[in-house]
């Protein structure tokens, strides 16, 4: 399966471990036309998967309509810099957009140089910081 080396790649980049089982019930989760993952895939010319976005939509107090969370970008490094990061946050806006979504949002560690440049040049940063259990 194709996208087992990006997610892997992708965990990697974040230093997580996750178990076995976590990773095939995300693909399982994905693969679920009835949600509540969703998944966009990018593909070379030849067909090969190069990056993949998953997001979820979620009702919030902040907005009458649901926002939708990109939980997850990756592109295969061997081919980042051609606007496949670019294309696939592109998708993304236009899921958000068909659904009605009050917004857009996702997190990157400060790490991610490469990442934040191209995220600051299609959305707007925030001030938020994150706390977690």
């Amino acid at each position: 399966m194709q996208w087992d080396p990006l997610w892997a790649g992708y965990l990697r980049f974040y230093r997580q471990r996750l178990p076995p089982a976590t990773t095939d019930e995300t693909f399982r989760r994905l693969c679920n036309p009835e949600g509540p993952l969703f998944g966009i895939v990018a593909a070379t010319g030849s067909g090969r998967l190069a990056g993949f976005a998953h997001f979820l939509f979620h009702p919030s107090t902040w907005s009458n309509s649901d926002l939708l969370y990109l939980e997850d970008l990756f592109v295969d490094p061997d081919v980042r810099g051609g606007g496949i990061g670019r294309s696939l946050i592109g998708a993304v806006y236009a899921r958000a957009d068909e659904a009605g979504a009050g917004g857009v949002y996702w997190m990157t560690q400060e790490y991610n140089v490469e990442g934040r440049a191209l995220y600051d040049t299609l959305a707007r940063r925030t001030s938020f910081i994150r706390y977690e259990r």
